[in-house]
């Protein structure tokens, strides 16, 4: 039993050495931590002030937000806020001008029983963006009770009409398709589905041109079943074909359980690779070595000590030495465990083992997305997230390279 106590008490002190060599955790700064499990930060400037501005989905909460920046002096305080619907079970929440008119909407997604994708219409006229009685919440016909729904990405898909929206679900009978526009997008019952993927549980949707033919494809990772790891769907461009299944692509090595993706050039090379964290594994790099047709290798890069299991990613010069680092979130982030960190290249990127450096510290149990952006203005990358179990809500971390 004292052999057994000396072995924790020296874990333990490891965890500790560990977490002091990744130095100090940065400044944390709260947006918003007004409700519960605060799920995803999506991007978008509603106002047109140059700014990012954020929609968040709060599944526990029963609330969709968005959050106005309020401008480098005001950024770490409270950001001016709005409940732009009430929904039950949402997964994701993104902007969006739906039906064209100037004033951005959002489009949020539910799991559970829910199982719908809502519009949130906004006002017209920029006074009345933070007025939650201004927004109108309207169910997707097309959607409701079909799926667990997990992501929505707003993308031009057939070049008619007003944007149209990629969706992706977990479960059974979970796909990834599209909802084609019609002429008049306030009208929602005219909005139509169409599959284009079996799924199982689709965390990551992505749009990128991967074989430069001039449309848009989609780049998905897909965490359970069989086929479970990263692919891309090849778009067949515009007519009829769109509205069938699109090719299906692996992208790499699959067999991983794969979390968030992001597309990146990490080695330089001139090509596209895809990043992706991998739960209870390491961070997977698909690099891509040949342009036509796609091809990738797949190469590890290891999980430091002492943190949680990979979520969320994103890369950036975070200590502006002209290099890519890897920022990423994690789960399972309990018992000390860091959830944030961003780690650092080894002489070069494609080696196995970088120096991992902390973020958020051991508080926060459940992260998600990660987004860098400069929130105070200062010349360096923030870290903006949002963190679900204890109650942090929507936060980003200061860099301290400036």
């Amino acid at each position: 039993m004292r052999a057994r106590v000396i072995m924790v008490v020296s874990l333990l002190a490891m965890a500790a050495a560990c977490a002091a060599d990744r130095g100090a955790p940065w400044a944390r700064h709260t947006i918003d931590a007004s409700s519960r499990g605060a799920d995803g930060v999506r991007l978008a400037d509603v106002n047109g002030d140059g700014l990012m501005d954020i929609a968040t989905a709060w599944e526990e909460g029963g609330l969709v937000r968005a959050y106005l920046n309020p401008g480098k002096a005001k950024a770490k305080r409270p950001w001016p806020a709005v409940t732009v619907g009430t929904v039950r079970s949402g997964e994701d929440a993104v902007f969006v001008d739906l039906d064209c008119d100037g004033a951005i909407d959002v489009v949020s997604c539910c799991e559970g029983k829910v199982r719908t994708v809502w519009v949130h219409w906004a006002p017209r006229g920029q006074t009345r963006y933070l007025d939650s009685t201004a927004w109108r919440t309207q169910p997707i016909p097309a959607t409701q009770g079909k799926q667990m729904w997990m992501f929505c990405l707003p993308m031009q898909v057939d070049g008619r009409h007003g944007v149209d929206l990629v969706l992706g679900a977990k479960g059974a009978n979970a796909q990834i398709g599209w909802l084609e526009a019609p002429a008049n997008p306030r009208d929602l019952a005219a909005w139509t589905w169409h599959p284009l993927y079996d799924a199982r549980w689709i965390m990551s949707l992505l749009a990128h041109d991967v074989d430069g033919d001039g449309d848009v494809d989609i780049v998905a990772s897909d965490r359970k079943g069989p086929k479970r790891g990263c692919l891309w769907l090849e778009n067949p461009g515009r007519g009829s074909a769109q509205h069938q299944r699109w090719r299906e692509h692996r992208i790499g090595t699959g067999g991983r359980e794969i979390m968030f993706l992001t597309l990146v050039d990490l080695d330089g090379n001139g090509l596209t690779d895809v990043l992706g964290t991998v739960r209870r594994g390491d961070i997977v790099c698909h690099r891509r070595t040949v342009k036509s047709p796609p091809t990738w290798e797949t190469m590890p890069i290891a999980m430091p000590p002492n943190a949680g299991t990979g979520k969320g990613i994103a890369v950036g010069d975070i200590d502006l030495d002209g290099k890519a680092d890897i920022v990423f979130s994690c789960e399972h982030a309990s018992n000390g465990k860091s959830g944030v960190l961003w780690m650092s290249p080894r002489n070069k990127p494609t080696n196995r083992t970088w120096t991992a450096h902390e973020i958020s510290g051991p508080e926060g149990v459940k992260y998600d997305l990660v987004e860098l952006i400069d929130l105070d203005a200062d010349g360096d990358l923030d870290v903006l997230t949002c963190e679900e179990r204890r109650g942090l809500g929507v936060v980003w971390y200061e860099n301290p390279a400036r």
